[in-house]
């Protein structure tokens, strides 16, 4: 028979969940400003609108140097398989978002840029992000944030120097 423990509150709210759950309040709050936003290019914010993009559209967003990568590179910084990775550049390839060309260095790779209604989407998601960063802050405080921010940044580098 299992222990007591392994039925209790734990499971809602340990610090994973709380993690993914902010997460992706986040992702969404950023996308919902997307979509609104007048620099972000009018067919890519209608898109965001109607929830044709999502959080997983950030990770190209958040992953893709601005002098372009090849796909098995920013798969692995995405934390994505390159079989998902090629899909959603696929779909972002066909929203105007990216492009690709042959690699300088690897005649048989190619690499991945933002185009530049990438690079106006990528100004938006930068504008979206600052906007929800603040509303973060408002809703905790500004000292919260900070602590936050930096205890995740400790964290997710892997912990202290």
């Amino acid at each position: 028979m299992p222990s007591p423990d392994l039925h209790g509150a734990w499971r809602q709210s340990h610090l994973g969940r709380l993690l993914g759950d902010a997460l992706r309040r986040f992702d969404a709050r950023v996308l919902q400003l997307m979509a609104r936003s007048v620099e972000a290019p009018l067919a890519l914010s209608n898109l965001a609108a109607r929830d044709q993009v999502g959080a997983a559209h950030i990770h190209i967003t958040r992953h893709l140097s601005l002098a372009g990568d090849r796909l098995t590179d920013l798969a692995a910084r995405a934390g994505m398989s390159k079989q998902a990775m090629a899909s959603l550049v696929d779909q972002c390839h066909a929203w105007g978002l990216v492009e690709r060309s042959a690699d300088p260095l690897d005649a048989r790779a190619r690499r991945v840029r933002f185009t530049p209604t990438g690079l106006a989407w990528l100004q938006a998601f930068r504008d979206a992000v600052a906007q929800a960063e603040a509303e973060f802050r408002a809703e905790v405080g500004d000292p919260v944030a900070a602590v936050v921010s930096i205890g995740l940044e400790t964290y997710g580098s892997g912990g202290a120097a």
